[in-house]
């Protein structure tokens, strides 16, 4: 199904960019845009995931240089039954993280400073069992593949009003090239919610199954909610077609790029992890509303839930 869905989006998307290149050139310009889309899916297939983890500085770990939370990932993907995924700590100050790779066997987990030093131990781990259980749904290829060519959709949209209006072809124009400039990142931005909603809502469940305690992802969830519209992740603003990647929206929703959300209401899959919690016989509780951060108290557990059988 994944990979289907996965076939359907980049098609759509190369269409998409057909239709740019249509605008900005004619025929001409969209056989152009037709031999360009076919090099960028199989660019964005074999090289999106390094070039996502570039664009925010992520940088590589191991045992030796963050030993807790490569064995934390260790255990997780264990637990999951997935191979062991490369991490990566991305030195920004908003707490997030994501997922990305076109495999099981070549998948990574990419996690902010931020949420090292803003949530517990229990709390990072459902976040990276909510990565994990992306990585296991084959979501990762969706979402790298749809951050890279969006962009580039993006950028070429950008590009269709400054370029010559081939008026012989279509007559569309100035006018044309100004609605495809703003229609068409539009478009592709809604393809990025058809797809997001309903994987974070399931990836949120199997995160829970994974981490043993959906309350750990539940309170992280609000704690980085709570931050992450606050606290500005500068590499995001700059790609927003990547912030579907992310667990919660990394954008300030001060531009025109986040009138669409790609994320579901975060209160509502808060809800729906407390009542899995309830249906694994994990009763109720009120988290704490100031919790130490990971590095402080490594074995910390949020509110005084029980442990999760993943440490």
């Amino acid at each position: 199904m994944n990979f289907m869905r996965t076939a359907l989006l980049l098609a759509a998307m190369t269409a998409l960019f057909m239709a740019i290149g249509y605008v900005a050139g004619g025929k001409g310009g969209m056989a152009i845009a037709f031999i360009i889309a076919l090099g960028m899916n199989f660019f964005s297939y074999w090289f999106s995931d390094k070039m996502v983890l570039s664009t925010y500085g992520a940088r590589e770990v191991d045992d030796q240089s963050a030993p807790e939370l490569v064995q934390m990932v260790r255990q997780l993907a264990t637990r999951a039954q997935l191979p062991m995924p490369k991490v990566y700590i991305i030195d920004n100050e908003q707490p997030n993280a994501f997922a990305t790779g076109r495999d099981h066997a070549h998948a990574a987990v990419a996690v902010s400073s931020g949420l090292m030093n803003s949530l517990s131990r229990e709390e990072v781990a459902g976040v990276i069992a909510h990565e994990l259980a992306h990585i296991k749904n084959y979501d990762i290829l969706t979402m790298t593949m749809t951050a890279t060519i969006a962009g580039a959709i993006g950028m070429v949209a950008n590009m269709a009003v400054f370029s010559g209006q081939n008026r012989e072809n279509n007559g569309i124009g100035l006018i044309g090239g100004i609605a495809m400039m703003i229609l068409a990142p539009l478009a592709a931005m809604i393809v990025q919610m058809a797809v997001s909603r309903t994987r974070e809502y399931e990836a949120d469940r199997l995160g829970g199954e994974i981490v043993g305690n959906p309350i750990f992802l539940a309170t992280a969830l609000e704690r980085i909610a709570g931050e992450a519209h606050v606290v500005e992740n500068p590499e995001a603003e700059r790609n927003p077609a990547t912030a579907h990647m992310f667990i919660i929206n990394p954008l300030s929703g001060q531009r025109m790029d986040n009138l669409f959300s790609t994320h579901p209401a975060t209160e509502n899959r808060v809800a729906a992890l407390y009542q899995q919690a309830r249906q694994m016989g994990i009763g109720n509780y009120q988290p704490q509303p100031q919790q130490p951060g990971y590095g402080q108290q490594p074995y910390g557990r949020p509110g005084g839930a029980p442990r999760g059988p993943w440490g």
